[in-house]
């Protein structure tokens, strides 16, 4: 990889960054419109037009979730040593336009009938099939895109370039303007046209993406190409080259996570045991490959990717439980309108717009003077911050005059702090990746990255299903009781979320140590 091609000087006009970080920018943020705003419809297209129950919904969107996170180590691994990011990134952004125009087919409404004095849920299985073939190309699309995109944007940098952290920020600020804009857009579409016209948005979003980057993939230089591109054009089968039997294997992958969406259970066997596999993998070859400082470097990052299993279990509540209790239990009435809980997603995103340079300015002014937070305590400090938010929501809902409802300032408030939270540990981690990875398995390690979130998805549907209400067509029986149920989890979360950011913070300068003067 020559990291000089797109790193000089002449390839820097944007913001004091290289020219293909807009691209990068562009193009992750018409996939996160895409994803987010899909995102935001599907558990209430799981409750409401498929009339699942509360615990199989989160059930079906922790997995899709968590396999969401976990394809991106084959797309990293598949980058690395055959495509290339750029054709990476466009064969994933190929498979999206195609899942999200499939979710667009809404099919018959499930209806709920009562056969022999039981109610029982009747879902066309055709459309049914649709919707899971559809969340299977997704997955493999987000797997291929998701990890190569993110790795472009860290080629453009030298290892020690104090711009990194900033780049990255920039790039996550990409990533929360097509998420602020996916779920308004495609929450307004859900309350005015339907689901169809939501899920619909969300591909036409993803095909601007898909074009922005073909158009200007050439700014990446070496950086995108594949590095050895002879063995693509290999024989590996009579009459099928290297390249021809990669695509032909994503599609049968396709068909695989299309039977595992519909068994939720195997999906967490699969990422429990991927997750020691990778884990045994890096350590391995921190052990046997690495010098000591690379082994040190390599080591702590696998350990700081624990912390984001805590963290995404706990964060990921907001499209789930948090989604649902928006929409049962939180006054959304603002200047005598009521607004979708869907949209409600988009908060999230907007205070990330908004405080992403913020932070971009502060990490850069510290560096600066010398005062940065190390990543280790950047990661602590999330923890603590995420805690709070469910903290002060519970806190709210003990004010509250009506039993049922929660005032939305509190609900906005749990936003702010799990922005701030964010902001401490996703786009930091990122960062942190590419800068404690050996150059050759980058891509590796940031699929290791995505499989911890994956794990902390699959857990976060295990945590949902603890706020679980009694329904009937999608509606919930007892709003008293669901409310009381939603904050006597928050707080349980709150607190450990809080214990662990401490415990983190107390160990953050023996961590600092083995990064070898890499902040």
């Amino acid at each position: 990889m020559n990291e000089q091609t797109v790193s000089s000087p002449a390839a820097t006009d944007f913001l004091g960054h290289p020219r293909g970080l807009v691209i990068c920018f562009l193009t992750e943020m018409w996939e996160r419109f895409s994803y987010y705003g899909m995102r935001a419809l599907l558990i209430f297209y799981l409750t409401q037009h498929f009339l699942f129950s509360d615990q199989s919904a989160f059930s079906i969107y922790a997995a899709y979730l968590s396999l969401v996170y976990v394809t991106p180590v084959i797309g990293g691994i598949v980058a690395d040593r055959y495509l290339g990011p750029s054709k990476a990134v466009i064969l994933g952004a190929v498979l999206l336009v195609c899942g999200h125009m499939g979710m667009a087919i809404e099919g018959a409404q499930a209806v709920e009938v009562n056969i022999g004095g039981e109610l029982q849920v009747q879902r066309d299985p055709f459309y049914l099939q649709i919707f899971y073939f559809s969340l299977a190309l997704i997955i493999m699309g987000v797997g291929f895109l998701k990890s190569n995109i993110s790795t472009l944007v860290g080629s453009m940098y030298e290892r020690q370039d104090p711009r990194r952290d900033a780049g990255f920020t920039l790039f996550y600020m990409g990533i929360n303007l097509g998420s602020f804009l996916g779920a308004i857009i495609c929450g307004l579409l859900l309350q005015y046209k339907g689901f169809s016209w939501g899920f619909g948005a969300a591909g036409i979003g993803m095909l601007s993406g898909l074009l922005i980057f073909v158009r200007g993939k050439h700014l990446f230089g070496e950086a995108g190409n594949p590095s050895r591109p002879e063995l693509l054009q290999q024989k590996v089968v009579p009459g099928i080259s290297r390249e021809v039997l990669i695509y032909l294997l994503t599609v049968a992958g396709v068909f695989v996570f299309w039977q595992l969406m519909q068994n939720p259970v195997v999906v967490g066997g699969i990422v429990g045991s991927s997750l020691v596999v990778m884990i045994l993998t890096v350590v391995i070859y921190s052990f046997l490959k690495c010098d000591p400082q690379d082994r040190d470097r390599m080591l702590v990052c696998l350990f700081l990717m624990s912390y984001q299993v805590i963290f995404w279990s706990l964060f990921e509540q907001t499209a789930s439980s948090l989604n649902l209790m928006a929409d049962r239990n939180v006054n959304r009435v603002v200047f005598g309108y009521e607004i979708n809980a869907a949209v409600f997603q988009s908060v999230n995103a907007f205070f990330i717009i908004t405080l992403a340079p913020v932070f971009s300015m502060i990490w850069l002014y510290l560096s600066r003077k010398g005062w940065e937070p190390s990543t280790p305590t950047k990661f602590a400090l999330s923890l603590i911050q995420l805690g709070l938010g469910f903290l002060f929501l519970v806190y709210g809902s003990s004010l509250a005059t009506d039993p049922t409802q929660v005032a939305l300032v509190w609900l906005i408030l749990l936003y702010l702090f799990h922005t701030t939270a964010e902001l401490c540990l996703s786009p930091v981690g990122l960062s942190m990746t590419t800068k404690l990875s050996v150059p050759n398995v980058v891509g590796m390690m940031m699929g290791c990255w995505f499989l911890a979130m994956a794990a902390g998805n699959y857990i976060s549907g295990t945590i949902a299903a603890m706020t679980g209400s009694d329904t009937v067509g999608g509606e919930v029986v007892d709003a008293a009781a669901a409310l009381e149920s939603y904050m006597a989890v928050y707080q349980t979360a709150g607190l450990y979320s809080i214990g662990v950011g401490l415990f983190a913070l107390s160990i953050s300068p023996f961590l600092k140590k083995f990064m070898h003067g890499i902040k």
